[in-house]
C-alpha cells in the first residue's frame, strides 16, 4: 500500500458573483502521507475550509484532482462517493451547530451506522455507540443527553465519535478547537493525537492559529487568498520561515517566556479582493519585503530546500535574493 493516502492536484474552487468569479481556492497541490497530519493554516477567508470541503465534495470543486487511495474522487458518481465517505470524514468547527439538537448523544453517534447500514441489529448499534463514547472520553451516563445540555468540549467529543463510527482512514479537522476554551483545546488535541496513534488515522488539520498545529502536525501548508504560499515540515517552517506572510503569522504567536522577546510584524495595506484578481503576487499590497518585480506575475510554488516550498519572487537562489535586496534598497 502506498505511503501517500491523499494527493491534491491543481484544485480550484471558484464562486460566481455579480462582479466576476471569486477565487476561493486557486490551483493548489499537496500530498498527505498515511498516518500523518498536514496543518492547513491561514487567515479567515483564505480558502482553507473550502479546500477541506472540496476534497470531500461537500461542495463541488471547479476543477482539479483529488486522489484518495489511488482513486480520483472528483470523477465518482453520487452513489460511489457515498461509499467513499465511509473512509473520509470531517469534524466541524462549531460542535453545537454541527449536531442535531433534536437527537440524543446515542442517536447522533449511531446515525452514520444506520445510514450506511454498517450495523442493523439494535443491540449491536448500542454496543458500538457505548464503545465509541468510551473511546472519546464521554461518560456512559450522557448517552441520552441532548447537545444543549453539554459543554463545548463534550459536544466536540460527540462529533469526533460520530466521525470515528465509520472507521475512516482520513479525517478533515476543520478548526475543531477554535470554539473551545484553551484548557479544553489541549484535551481535544491530545485525544485526536491518541486516536491517530491508535487507529493510524491521517488528518488534515485546518486552523488560523499556527501555535495550535506546532506540536500536532507533521507538515504545514500556509494559505493566502486561495493559494499555498509556503509548505514545509513543521520544525523547518518554525525554524526557517521564508515567506513574508509566514513570518508575520509566526511573529503573532505569544511567547510565554518574558525573557524572550519576539518582534511582532504588523501587516499594513489593503487585502486584495479575491474577485477578478490581478496577475501579481496576492500579498504584495501588505508585504514588508515587496519589490517592483512582485507585480510582474503570480509567483509559483517552488522547492527552495528539501521538502520546503515557497511562492515568492524574492526567495530562491542567491542571485534572486541579492537582486531583491538591491531592489528594496534602490
Amino acid at each position: 500500500m502506498s505511503d501517500v493516502i491523499l494527493e491534491v492536484r491543481n484544485l480550484k474552487k471558484y464562486f460566481k458573483t455579480s462582479r466576476g468569479p471569486l477565487h476561493a481556492v486557486d490551483d493548489i497541490s499537496f500530498t498527505l502521507e498515511r498516518g500523518k497530519t498536514l496543518g492547513l493554516v491561514g487567515e479567515s477567508g483564505c480558502g482553507k475550509s473550502t479546500t477541506g470541503r472540496s476534497i470531500l465534495r461537500l461542495i463541488e470543486p471547479t476543477s482539479g484532482e483529488v486522489i484518495f487511495n489511488g482513486v480520483d474522487v472528483t470523477k465518482l458518481s453520487s452513489r460511489e462517493m457515498r461509499k467513499m465517505r465511509k473512509d473520509m470524514q470531517i469534524i466541524f468547527q462549531d460542535p453545537f451547530s454541527s449536531l442535531d439538537p433534536k437527537n440524543t448523544v446515542s442517536q447522533i453517534i449511531a446515525e452514520p451506522l444506520r445510514v450506511h447500514k454498517i450495523l442493523k441489529n439494535k443491540r449491536d448499534i448500542e454496543d458500538r455507540v457505548l464503545e465509541l463514547m468510551e473511546t472519546v472520553g464521554l461518560a456512559e451516563r450522557l448517552i441520552n443527553s441532548y447537545p444543549h445540555e453539554l459543554d463545548g468540549g463534550r459536544r466536540q467529543r460527540i462529533g469526533i465519535a460520530r466521525a470515528l463510527a465509520m472507521e475512516p482512514q482520513l479525517i478533515i479537522c476543520d478548526e475543531p478547537v477554535s470554539a473551545l476554551d484553551v484548557s479544553i483545546q489541549a484535551q481535544i488535541l491530545n485525544l485526536l493525537k491518541e486516536l491517530q496513534d491508535q487507529y493510524g488515522l491521517s488528518y488534515i488539520f485546518i486552523t488560523h492559529d499556527l501555535s495550535v498545529v506546532n506540536h500536532f502536525s507533521d507538515k504545514i501548508a500556509v494559505m493566502y487568498l486561495g493559494q499555498i504560499v509556503e509548505m514545509a515540515p513543521t520544525d523547518e517552517l518554525f525554524d526557517n520561515p521564508l515567506h513574508p506572510y509566514t513570518k508575520a503569522l509566526l511573529s503573532a504567536i505569544p511567547v510565554p517566556d518574558l525573557s524572550r522577546k519576539r518582534e511582532k510584524i504588523s501587516l499594513k495595506g489593503e487585502i486584495t479582493s479575491p474577485v477578478n484578481l490581478p496577475e501579481e503576487c496576492r500579498f504584495v499590497n501588505r508585504c514588508f519585503e515587496a519589490t517592483k518585480h512582485c507585480r510582474d506575475g503570480i509567483p509559483a510554488l517552488k522547492e527552495v530546500a528539501p521538502d520546503h516550498f515557497v511562492a515568492c519572487f524574492n526567495v530562491g537562489s542567491e542571485i534572486d535574493q541579492v537582486a531583491a535586496a538591491a531592489d528594496r534598497g534602490a
